[in-house]
């Protein structure tokens, strides 16, 4: 079965979120040609990917959420290399590899442009951020800024300076799963970045769990659960209804979960 969304600003508006002209935006659509994909590749045995022909845009930010195993970081990465971008992480000037990260989904996908350019852009991986750190800080000796030290820093310091200091406006950029090096505190500090970004006219791609990032004011979130890509509410995601659910509940989920065997032989 093929699935082609369609949603509508009018969709979006009814969300809740703020829509934009298609034509604003960096990154309108994307569009998978299969044909270009070999018929044994894993990516057929993703139940949201193999269903997706074209997925459209409408805001500045877009989050994908679902469980693991989804698909909604290979599709984030496959975006990325598409656009250009190291697929180990960084800037398009980035051409350090340390392992083979190239995916089988990027020489397929067909990126639709709106009528502006991105002036700048930057593809940030959570779990390749040692080896971007470690092309920064090298860069950086090059360059007029002089001397980084990402590895002095602690792992979420490192990784919000980073943020702070390449993202800027009229950007393009792409966070795979931010929060796994971040705090809660410090996640309500990218927000702000995100915020800071996006009012100068970028536009944000993001996988992720956290309840606190996808609950970003006017966001499009793009569900990778049950079968197919499709709209979802902030408060319908399984980040908010779970983390609701136990912080309500905590005992007694812990009591379920922890003690269901006390009292037996």
């Amino acid at each position: 079965m093929c699935i082609t969304i369609s949603t509508t600003s009018s969709d979006c508006s009814e969300r809740g979120v703020k829509a934009v002209p298609q034509s604003e935006l960096f990154l309108r659509e994307i569009s998978v040609d299969w044909d270009e994909i070999p018929r044994d590749s894993y990516l057929r045995a993703i139940p949201a990917l193999s269903a997706l022909r074209h997925l459209p845009f409408h805001c500045p930010v877009t989050f994908f959420v679902g469980e693991n195993g989804s698909g909604k970081s290979t599709l984030l990465e496959g975006m990325a290399e598409a656009l250009g971008f190291n697929p180990e992480g960084g800037s398009r000037n980035y051409r350090f590899s340390t392992y083979d990260a190239g995916s089988e989904l990027s020489g397929a996908l067909r990126p639709v442009r709106g009528s502006r350019r991105e002036k700048w852009g930057y593809f940030l991986r959570a779990e390749s951020f040692y080896n971007v750190a470690t092309a920064e800080e090298e860069y950086a000796k090059l360059s007029s800024r002089g001397s980084e030290y990402y590895h002095r820093r602690s792992h979420g310091e490192s990784f919000l300076h980073l943020i702070q200091t390449n993202f800027s406006g009229a950007g393009l950029y792409l966070l795979d799963e931010p929060e796994a090096a971040l705090s809660p505190q410090r996640q309500l500090t990218l927000l702000a970045e995100i915020d800071r970004c996006v009012r100068a006219g970028s536009q944000f791609f993001i996988a992720s769990h956290s309840p606190v990032l996808l609950g970003f004011p006017d966001a499009e979130l793009l569900c990778f659960d049950g079968g197919g890509i499709h709209p979802i509410a902030y408060e319908e995601t399984d980040s908010f209804r779970i983390t609701e659910l136990f912080i309500r509940n905590r005992a007694q989920i812990l009591r379920r979960l922890l003690c269901a065997d006390d009292g037996e032989d």
